[in-house]
This record gives C-alpha cells, sequence and structure tokens, in this order.
C-alpha cells in the first residue's frame, strides 16, 4: 500500500454523530471525499438532509438517519439501519457533544451554587453520548475485527478551561474511556481494531459565538485571550480538523489507537512567554 492509499477510506462504511453541527458538516464531508460512504445520525431532520445532499453534490454516498445518542434503542434502530443500506460498518465518529449553558460557570457566580442537574446533563451528551453509540455501532466493527472508532474530545480535557465545568469533566472522561476502551477492544478482539479521539482547540461554532463574538462581529474579551495563547494567533477553521480525522479513520493509523491528537494551533504547547 503506497503512502496515498493508506489514507483512503474507499469502500469504507463510516456512522457519524454530530454531523449536523458545523464541526460535523466539514468532517462528514471530508470522510465522504476520501470514499467512504456516510451514515449521517442526528436529531435535526433538515441539517441532516443538508449534509447528505452536499456529500451527493460532491460525489459521495450518504444517507440520514434521526436519532439520539442517549437513546440506546434508538442507536439500534440506526444500526439496523445502516447494515440494511451496506450490510457493515468500518467507522464510527463521535461527534456529538457540546456544552449546557446551566453548566457554564461565570466569574460573578457563586461557586457552590451551581446547577448540578445541568452539569450532569453536559456530562450525560458528552460522554454517555459517547459510550452508548461505540457500544452498538463498536460492536458490529469489533465483531468484524477491523474497524476505527474516533472520539471527539476537546482542548479542555488537556488544559482545563474557566466557566465551562461541565464540560470539561466530560471531556476528560471521553478521554480516559478513549483509552480504556482501545486497550479491551484490542486484548479480546485483535489488532485490527482501533479507538483514538480529536481534541480540537477553539472553533468558532454555533454553541460559543456568543462567548466568542460581540454583537457587532468583533472578537470578545475570551476570544483574544484564546488567540493571544495561541502560537497561530488565531482560531481554528473546521477543515483543519479533517486531515487528523481521516488519518485516525484510515490505515496509515494502524498501529495506533488509545491515544488523543490535539489540533490546537500549538495552544496546549504554549506556557504564554
Amino acid at each position: 500500500m503506497n503512502g496515498i492509499e493508506q489514507f483512503s477510506l474507499k469502500g469504507k462504511v463510516v456512522v457519524m454523530t454530530g454531523a449536523t453541527g458545523i464541526l460535523g458538516e466539514a468532517m462528514s464531508l471530508a470522510i465522504a471525499k476520501a470514499g467512504a460512504k456516510v451514515a449521517i445520525l442526528g436529531r435535526n431532520q433538515e441539517r441532516a438532509a443538508e449534509r447528505v445532499a452536499a456529500i451527493k453534490a460532491a460525489g459521495g454516498e450518504a444517507i440520514a438517519i434521526l436519532g439520539d445518542v442517549l437513546k440506546e434503542e434508538q442507536m439500534q434502530v440506526a444500526k439496523d439501519e445502516v447494515l440494511a443500506n451496506w450490510g457493515t460498518i468500518d467507522g464510527l465518529v463521535n461527534a456529538a457533544g457540546g456544552n449546557i449553558p446551566g453548566a457554564t460557570v461565570m466569574p460573578d457566580q457563586d461557586l457552590f451554587n451551581i446547577k448540578i442537574a445541568d452539569t450532569q446533563k453536559a456530562v450525560d451528551l458528552n460522554l454517555f453520548g459517547t459510550i452508548i453509540p461505540t457500544h452498538v455501532f463498536g460492536r458490529v466493527i469489533a465483531e468484524k475485527g477491523k474497524g476505527a472508532i474516533v472520539n471527539i474530545s476537546s482542548l479542555t480535557a488537556q488544559r482545563p478551561l474557566t466557566r465551562v465545568l461541565g464540560y470539561t469533566m466530560a471531556k476528560k472522561a471521553v478521554e480516559a474511556y478513549t483509552q480504556w476502551m482501545a486497550v479491551e477492544l484490542a486484548l479480546r478482539y485483535g489488532d485490527g481494531v482501533r479507538v483514538n479521539a480529536i481534541a480540537p482547540g477553539v472553533f468558532l461554532t454555533e454553541q460559543n459565538r456568543t462567548l466568542l463574538l460581540n454583537s457587532d462581529g468583533s472578537y470578545t474579551e475570551r476570544a483574544q485571550k484564546f488567540i493571544s495563547n495561541t502560537p497561530f494567533r488565531r482560531l481554528g477553521n473546521p477543515e483543519e480538523l479533517t486531515g487528523t480525522l481521516i488519518y485516525l479513520l484510515s490505515d496509515a493509523s494502524r498501529f495506533v489507537s488509545g491515544e488523543t491528537l490535539l489540533v490546537d494551533g500549538g495552544f496546549n504547547a504554549f506556557s504564554g512567554v
């Protein structure tokens, strides 16, 4: 296999949760352009249809499946639909997640009067929203003995950020789960089954737009802090995640498992000096 071919996803079937988001849009299209058939899994029917249309317009193949990643029975139905269409599953990208507004602790807020229920919701969405699809779709990958699972973590799992308590705890747990499953799947099903994670730095999305942009479109003080502490001196673009994603889904990373790769413009490495 030559250098270019090992990055190909031609003939593979990849399920992607959270594909209806801004980052999911870029990642799902990249997966299709690499040759895979893509199952777009999300709760927003209109956006899922848009993702499928974009992939088909680029010459790829995709289907939209509605489902909540926190509902195991819905994931089972989604798995059956993927298998009915394409007969197998070769990859899973767990991109569903995000912050819950009530799980954010503001600077002027009483630290000991946080909304515990919302914090639990943030953990459920990001952690169990990764575990449940993995246990459903991952079984197909494991039993065939070959395939890759890619979880989406966050910079905040490496360098905890202020305010986002629930999100930080959840993403730290996602990285622990990534390592644990990587070990167990390899020991039980062999060296063809891999689990890794991507930890994006700061990318402008719908969820963090109000935190990063003022009403006039200029950067907020918080956004400026991120930029000042990023050696690249800017926020990330969604397309800049796709190369790492294709690498982890493809045979190019066939001896890589249990790892979290940061895509953050050097933020995690920078001491500020």
